[in-house]
């Protein structure tokens, strides 16, 4: 099964913009957060061919994965 993962703003750094992931077994989101080794509470925006969701999400073969961390500024 293959995935695409486009991450944003500082999940960027150490990772790059966009990954390609090749898995075997049943993935959520969480899981995928635990491989790149992003935080639950790093990544607040979290959509899954461009609808909102969560991380309990089961992903399935071809699905884009997008991760924006918390929003700042004022």
């Amino acid at each position: 099964m293959k995935l695409t993962v486009k991450l944003f703003a500082t999940l960027r750094e150490g990772r790059g913009k966009q990954l390609d992931i090749e898995i075997t077994e049943r993935y959520d989101v969480l899981k995928v957060l635990e491989k790149l080794g992003i935080k639950k509470t790093e990544a607040s925006i979290i959509l899954v061919n461009g609808i909102n969701t969560g991380v309990d999400t089961v992903l399935s073969d071809g699905d884009t994965l997008s991760l924006f961390p918390p929003v700042g500024g004022g």
